[in-house]
């Protein structure tokens, strides 16, 4: 690596570090990915615009957080065909980079299509913590090229960046729900009780055969209760 390639990539890791900071205090799932996906259009040189594609517990794609209309644009291509760069980096866990849409052979079905959208240049990053595939980074430009060698490694410094806050506010995110079921739960256990005169056991028995009767999740079940107690 030469100094000033050296010199760049401190930059780009003391910027990086400051987003992480700032990544931290965002107070929801949805927050973080809006901030990232502005983070990478401030940060990695060349990017004009930025989305992520998530992976959910199904395996379904699906755009969040796009900094254009465009970003949806060609996602939803991607979807549609089965091919493109995002694809790929989630399928293959590897990087792909492309600077001529219009000259690329690799997605044959996706490429004819995002060109007439302008863009030229895509680069694609799995975002990944342990083997666990969250989904995409995607960066995108209206210019030829407009991505090298040194882009792509700073980019991937920001994926990597990227995935921990992520995977960081879906656990802030998944523990804060898992507390109001359990409130809620509990709230309508205590209604229950008082309601019947009967114990916390028999009346945790009513809300799981209340749930199976009426076919949905226990905390909704609860949290129906707890809402509309005073009617029923």
């Amino acid at each position: 690596m030469t100094s000033s390639e050296s010199l760049v990539d401190n930059s780009v890791s003391g910027a990086l570090a400051a987003i992480a900071r700032t990544l931290q205090a965002e107070p929801d799932v949805e927050t973080t990915l809006a901030a990232i996906v502005k983070a990478a259009v401030d940060q990695v040189t060349g990017a004009e615009y930025a989305g992520i594609s998530l992976v959910d517990r199904r395996q379904r794609i699906r755009t969040v957080a796009p900094t254009d209309q465009l970003v949806v644009t060609l996602d939803e291509v991607q979807y549609r065909t089965g091919q493109g760069p995002c694809i790929d980096a989630i399928a293959e866990h590897e990087v792909y980079r492309t600077g001529d849409l219009t000259t690329e052979a690799r997605w044959p079905a996706f490429t004819p299509a995002a060109a007439e959208t302008g863009v030229r240049s895509m680069l694609c990053y799995r975002l990944f913590v342990s083997e666990t595939t969250l989904g995409a980074l995607n960066l995108s430009s209206r210019g030829l090229d407009a991505f090298s060698d040194q882009t792509q490694r700073e980019g991937g410094v920001f994926a990597s960046h990227a995935a921990i806050a992520l995977v960081g506010a879906q656990t802030e995110a998944n523990l804060h729900t898992a507390l109001e079921h359990r409130d809620a739960i509990g709230t309508a256990k205590g209604i229950l009780m008082h309601r019947h005169g009967i114990g916390p056991a028999e009346a945790f028995r009513l809300l799981v055969e209340a749930s199976q009767a009426a076919n949905l999740k226990l905390h909704a079940v609860a949290a129906w209760l707890v809402d509309h107690h005073r009617e029923v």
